[in-house]
């Protein structure tokens, strides 16, 4: 960033800002002043309500006993949304089983008024999904988000027509199920996959880039399974706190194959392979 756009920050005497690691949304920097060191997040050309969700998702995170980082500062410069974090510094390695722990301590916070839901919208690189209050997780799940990802999927011309069928199908049999499951609104960190956990120096996990609604805890597990980075110490630590209710396993398909909707979106075909076999797997687990 230039000098002009830094000095216009909240904060004092920086030293230093040095760009880092920040994932496919937003460009991040190490900002080191005389006294302290921030992370800083920048999205470029929106507006400072870009990272509403994200602060209230990292407020929620707190409120529940969740080590996150905390929310320093947030505004925007010359058309730019910034957000100020705490900066934590990684070690280089922490357990899995005190990170299952702490998942399953973030799940065991549940809405009060037993909806699912968010009052603020979920906003990715590639697509937005609403999160408005729902009486069900079939509402928030599949009709907000399932039905938009396949409508974009199609809109693109990313699957065949059987492929559309398939889907149907496999649309059909997600409400079945999720309408004979008592699924409850627990806080979800909303994109829970090995990019958004780390230990501190001590080995003590924290969660981060949250995307957060209240909803069936096993989407969050759905998300963990996708990309690796979770050992078998982090499942059975979770189940120990939290244990998964009979069909679990069938269940969290549906939330590896709406993660991978969305990676078709994002990124096209190079994940059409991938959305096929997870739709086939259950169809084929259904029968």
């Amino acid at each position: 960033m230039n000098q002009e756009w830094l000095n216009q920050l909240p904060i004092q005497n920086i030293k230093k800002c040095i760009l880092v690691r920040g994932g496919d949304v937003n460009e991040a920097f190490r900002i080191e002043t005389k006294d302290d060191i921030y992370f800083l997040l920048v999205q470029h050309q929106r507006s400072e309500d870009f990272y509403d969700a994200e602060v209230a998702g990292l407020e929620a995170f707190q409120e529940a006993g969740v080590r996150a980082p905390i929310v320093k500062g947030r505004g925007e410069i010359n058309s730019d949304a910034y957000l100020i974090l705490s900066y934590l510094e990684e070690g280089r390695s922490g357990s899995q089983r005190e990170l299952g722990k702490l998942v399953a301590k973030l799940h065991s916070h549940h809405e009060p008024s037993g909806k699912f839901g968010f009052h603020l919208p979920y906003h990715g690189s590639a697509i937005t999904f609403e999160n408005g209050w729902q009486e069900t997780w079939t509402n928030i799940f599949v009709e907000q988000r399932l039905d938009q990802l396949r409508n974009e999927i199609v809109k693109q011309h990313l699957w065949t027509e059987e492929e559309q069928r398939k889907f149907e199908q496999v649309r059909e049999i997600i409400v079945d199920t999720l309408e004979n499951h008592n699924s409850k609104p627990s806080l979800l960190h909303g994109d829970l996959w090995a990019g958004n956990y780390m230990f501190l120096d001590n080995g003590e996990p924290v969660l981060f880039d949250p995307s957060p609604l209240y909803g069936d805890r096993e989407f969050d597990l759905g998300a963990t399974r996708v990309f690796g980075g979770f050992t078998k110490d982090f499942y059975d630590a979770y189940n120990e706190s939290l244990p998964l209710s009979k069909g679990a396993e069938f269940r969290i398909q549906f939330y590896e194959l709406y993660l991978l909707m969305v990676h078709l979106v994002k990124f096209g075909e190079m994940y059409a392979g991938s959305v096929n076999r997870t739709m086939n797997d259950i169809l084929e687990a259904h029968i």
